[in-house]
């Protein structure tokens, strides 16, 4: 990945499989995106004052933070783990339960995706969440970006990759250039979707795993834009919400 005539650009990565064939040494910011639920959450947690957010990606690793003070938040398949203090579902996450807290978390996709991210010049988190914001900072960086999909277990998904497409619209539209042709398939779901994403997502394998499991009740938070005001920047190995660093 280049940039073109000084413009930065935008590559889409469906899932976490096709990343090494996209990873560069260049001037790049990864965007980690898992929808339901993982990176929902994380924004979720620092809008509601949590101060740190370590994703592991193996659950034996989790129990030797607990005497350090940190609450556990994991789950596969959508199965809260042994141990955890809840799962990932963004309603945890709520003010009462995470202000001022730290927290690891290890998920089915998204942590495991962030693992294969941390060589990566630079680490955010992105969700509907926090797409608005997040806009904004990616283009005062100006440099290139690769929006990486954590999918399911290696696979597409529908949810992370209409984030991505709406996000990569906005960037193009903001002096960004594109010949990727996953960002413009990205892109074309998202103008798909657009004028109804609940709709669209229910046709989403994701959407009727969680529902199965009674884990529904968070489709509609995790599709609304801007809920939450946080950039959830990868330092060392553990997230922080760089806006808050940067307040007075």
């Amino acid at each position: 990945m280049t940039l073109t005539n000084d413009k930065p650009t935008i590559e889409t990565c469906f899932t976490p499989a096709l990343f090494q064939y996209v990873l560069t040494k260049e001037n790049f910011i990864v965007v980690v995106i898992d929808v339901l639920r993982a990176t929902t959450a994380i924004c979720t947690a620092f809008k509601n004052g949590a101060i740190e957010m370590m994703p592991l990606a193996k659950i034996e690793d989790t129990k030797q933070y607990r005497p350090q003070g940190y609450m556990i938040a994991g789950e596969r398949d959508g199965v809260v783990i042994e141990g955890a203090d809840f799962g990932n579902s963004p309603f945890n996450f709520s003010e009462e339960n995470v202000n001022g807290k730290k927290i690891v978390i290890t998920t089915t996709n998204g942590t495991q995706t962030i693992e294969k991210a941390k060589s990566s010049d630079a680490v955010v988190v992105g969700a509907f969440s926090n797409i608005s914001v997040l806009e904004k900072w990616l283009i005062s960086q100006n440099k290139n970006v690769i929006f990486l999909c954590s999918g399911w277990k290696n696979k597409f998904n529908i949810e992370d990759s209409i984030m991505a497409g709406a996000l990569a619209k906005r960037l193009l539209n903001k002096g960004y250039c594109s010949h990727c042709d996953s960002t413009i398939a990205a892109i074309d779901l998202w103008n798909m979707a657009e004028k109804n994403v609940l709709s669209f997502i229910e046709k989403a394998s994701h959407r009727h795993r969680l529902k199965k499991l009674g884990l529904d009740d968070v489709i509609e938070y995790c599709l609304t834009s801007d809920t939450a005001n946080v950039i959830p920047l990868l330092k060392g190995n553990s997230f922080f919400d760089i806006l808050k660093e940067i307040k007075p």
